[in-house]
Parts: C-alpha cells; sequence; structure tokens
C-alpha cells in the first residue's frame, strides 16, 4: 500500500493527470477509498475529482463521515487552487470535472463556494452553454422528510439567510434525491410537532439541469411559480432557478428573434455596446443575401421587358402591388413566428393555419383589390391622369393581380415558418426582408400573367 501510494503522490507531483487518471480506473472504489484516506487532504481531494461518475458515487460511500466532510468542505475551501487544476487538465478532463461528481458533492461544492468561485464553478461545470445548469443557484433551503415542522422551521432560520427565495423549501433524502417541495406557508399554518412527511404528496415539477433554458420559460409560464428546482439525471438537487433569471432569458430571446424577424444576426450585447465593425458585420450577411435574392426582381422585370415596352402604364403599378404582397406576408409571418413562439401553434397545426390563411388572404387580396380598382377609376374620371383606351381593364389587371398577390404573400408568410421550424431551423430566420423579397419575385411574374390574360390583343 505504501508503494503504491507513493507512486500517486508523485504522479500528482508532476501534474501526469492523464496516467494518474489511467492507474485510479484499475482500482476498485474500496482501493481507492482506502488510497484517499492514506494520502493528505489536497491530495486526496484531487484523486477525488479525477474519478468518472459511477466510480466517484461508489468510493464517496467507503469513506468515513469524517473524510466525506473533508472531501466536501476541502473542494470548497480550496476554490482557487481547483480553478489552477482545472487550467492544467486536458480540455475533455477539465469538461467533465464537475460533472463526474456524485450529485451531493456537486452542489455542496458549488454551495459553499463564494460568488466569484461559483461563477468560475458553474461556468466548468460542463453544461451547456443555454442549459438550465447555466442559470441555476445553490442558494436555497432543503429539508429532511424526517424532520418535525419545528425542526424544519429552526434549519431554515439557521440556514435561510442567504436563501434566494424562502417561498418554497425541498424536501430531499439522505443522498440528496429531491422527494418533494412544500410552500412556506404551509409550514408556518402546521403543528409544530407535526413530521415533514406527512405534509407532503410527492407532487412536484422539477428542471433538468440540461435541458435547454427554453424549457424553463415554458414550464415556468406553464406553473405558475417564482422558483423551481434543478435536478441531475439521477433526481438529485443541484440548485433552483428563480423567476427573475428566467424572464431574464425570455427578453434575451424574444431581443434575438426580434432582431432576425428584422433581417439581421442576434446581437451578442446591446445595440449602445456594440461597435460599428460588428453592426455592419451582423447585418452585411443578411443584406448582401437579400441583395442577391432582389436581383431575381431585376430579371423577372427583364423578361416581362417586351409587355412593359407596349404598355408602360404596367409598371406605374409595380411598387404598388410588390409591396401590398410583402406586407401581407411580413403580417403573416409575424403573428405565426410568435404563436409558435408561445407554443399556441404547433407544427401539426399547418393545414388550420393555411385554411385561415386563404381566407384572409382571399378578404384582404379584394379590399385592396376594389381599392386599387376605384382609385384608377376616380383618376381617370377626375383627369388627374390618363391611364388610355383601355383603362378599365388595366384597373380589372391591378385588382385581380392584387388579390392574387396578397393571398401569395399571406400564404407564404405564414407557412416558411412551418418549414423552417419542421427542418429544424429557428422561424424567426423568415425574417420581413425575406418574406418580401421572396413575395417580390413571385409578385411580379403574377402581376404581369394576370396583365397579360386580361390586356392581351388590347394593349398587348
Amino acid at each position: 500500500m505504501d508503494e503504491m501510494t507513493n507512486c500517486f503522490r508523485e504522479l500528482i507531483e508532476n501534474k501526469d493527470w492523464k496516467t494518474l487518471k489511467q492507474k485510479l480506473n484499475e482500482l476498485e472504489p474500496l482501493e481507492i477509498a482506502d488510497l484517499i484516506e492514506a494520502v493528505s487532504k489536497s491530495d486526496g481531494i484531487i484523486l477525488f475529482r479525477l474519478l468518472p461518475g459511477k466510480s466517484a458515487k461508489e468510493t464517496f460511500q467507503y469513506l468515513s463521515h469524517d473524510q466525506q466532510e473533508d472531501i466536501i468542505d476541502g473542494l470548497a475551501a480550496n476554490g482557487n487552487r481547483l480553478a489552477n487544476l482545472l487550467n492544467d487538465l486536458d480540455p475533455d478532463d477539465r469538461t467533465a470535472f464537475f460533472e463526474e461528481l456524485p450529485g451531493k458533492v456537486s452542489q455542496r461544492l458549488v454551495q459553499m463556494l463564494s460568488k466569484e468561485e461559483r461563477e468560475i464553478a458553474t461556468r466548468l461545470l460542463g453544461y451547456p452553454e443555454d442549459s438550465i445548469g447555466r442559470l441555476m443557484t445553490p442558494e436555497y433551503v432543503a429539508i429532511k422528510p424526517y424532520y418535525t415542522v419545528q425542526e424544519a422551521l429552526n434549519h431554515i432560520r439557521r440556514f435561510g439567510h442567504d436563501s434566494e427565495t424562502l417561498n418554497v423549501i425541498y424536501i430531499i433524502d439522505d443522498y440528496w434525491r429531491l422527494i418533494d417541495d412544500i410552500r412556506i406557508k404551509e409550514l408556518i399554518l402546521a403543528s409544530p410537532g407535526q413530521v415533514i412527511s406527512e405534509l407532503t404528496d410527492n407532487r412536484f415539477v422539477a428542471l433538468n439541469a440540461y435541458d435547454d433554458q427554453e424549457v424553463a420559460i415554458k414550464v415556468f409560464q406553464d406553473h405558475d411559480r417564482v422558483a423551481l428546482p434543478v435536478v441531475d439525471t439521477d433526481g438529485t438537487l443541484l440548485g433552483i432557478v428563480t423567476i427573475d433569471d428566467v424572464m431574464d432569458v425570455a427578453e434575451e430571446e424574444n431581443t434575438e428573434d426580434f432582431q432576425k424577424f428584422g433581417g439581421t444576426e442576434g446581437l451578442d450585447v446591446s445595440y449602445t455596446q456594440t461597435s460599428l465593425f460588428k453592426l455592419v458585420q451582423k447585418r452585411a450577411g443578411w443584406l448582401v443575401i437579400l441583395f442577391f435574392s432582389e436581383m431575381l426582381t431585376t430579371s423577372a422585370m427583364a423578361y416581362y421587358e417586351h409587355e412593359i415596352s407596349k404598355a408602360v402604364i404596367l409598371a406605374l403599378f409595380i411598387p404598388l402591388i410588390i409591396s401590398s404582397g410583402g406586407n401581407s406576408g411580413s403580417q403573416a409571418a409575424s403573428l405565426i413566428i410568435r404563436s409558435i413562439a408561445l407554443d399556441e401553434l404547433k407544427l401539426r397545426n399547418w393545414w388550420y393555419v393555411m385554411r385561415k390563411e386563404i381566407l384572409s388572404g382571399l378578404l384582404l387580396g379584394s379590399i385592396l383589390g376594389v381599392i386599387g380598382f376605384f382609385r384608377i377609376v376616380v383618376w381617370q374620371k377626375a383627369g388627374f391622369y390618363d391611364y388610355g383606351e383601355y383603362w378599365a381593364w388595366v384597373g380589372c389587371s391591378v385588382a385581380v393581380a392584387l388579390l392574387f398577390v396578397v393571398l401569395w404573400g399571406t400564404l407564404s408568410g405564414s407557412m416558411i415558418p412551418f418549414v423552417l421550424k419542421r427542418i429544424g431551423l429557428d422561424p424567426a430566420t423568415a425574417s420581413a426582408p425575406f418574406v418580401a423579397t421572396l413575395v417580390d419575385v413571385t409578385g411580379l411574374i403574377i402581376y404581369f400573367t394576370i396583365a397579360a390574360l386580361f390586356l392581351s390583343g388590347k394593349m398587348l
């Protein structure tokens, strides 16, 4: 045993973490526990932290109670040394560093760190960037089911000063697995001698540390809570997420969606803090894409150059028609994207939306078509402009074109978000400029096709 102990001490001094981890993997949990007992406290912490998850949990059970406390207290007390150790580890080991700990050790360690060290530890926990694990705080109060109400209240008075919220108290077993939660009001109104387990119903809502932060937004909306517990895959209580943190995330998500819908990439910081170069970089990509897309509009007009040369009057209504189609598409896209974001609409609702938007498009197009026709009539009769001998047919062409272009814009704007969501993209990328550009190109084709039908043999 002494020879093995000396070998591990040398590996730690040489910072040969890779070999150290390999040798630890060759030992049984009981042997590792004996080794940790034999080495110094700081070396024991290093050995323990290099263990894979399953082995760490089994080893922890073999340690004496005092040794368990030493591991927990030592890890928390040496936050700076652990941070330095993380910098020395290979990236894969560093990423899995906290992740491989038993839930009890992990949550106790985070709870005991200073604010600055806790931020460092949280960043290095291995949770994905936009996961709920990045939002949680270890500042909560947990009690055991065998406590009496009076004991629970005494515990809350002792440890509740630094808690993020005391509205809800969490009930855990001896392995820090979440059993239930209870509102502080229920404790205050209960009999002092009543046991906590008598007040529980084992019905609680919890978040998984690895779920996306948008999941937390949805759960908070559905359950109207001010705080929710965060657990790992084993059900171990790791921390809590409060409503103010979730509201901040929701604001960031909404801001990013608005920026995307405006045809720009989401800004990493606020507009006032974004440099001119970064602002141009974020906007240039979409503008270039839309510019090339708009080139198709030029191509479409070139294709109908012969018709335009014969009936120049048709060119007067191009801005009116394609802008109406783009506006209707942008309206539909904004309504559908928002409804999808609020979970009011699912992918399976696409046919319901299509039917509704067909009727909306027909009605809206009819309204604009009638207005457009009477505008031509009024200008012709009042002498404001002479649309020629076939002015009535021109009016009909414009009216029917508006009907179909607005209908097409409405359908495009409502269906594109569903298509993007179906292929796994953010529906917010169906930006207003994107929809408008699509409708511009197709709107020209619709307009000149209808004009050809009405004016063939007359002006064309």
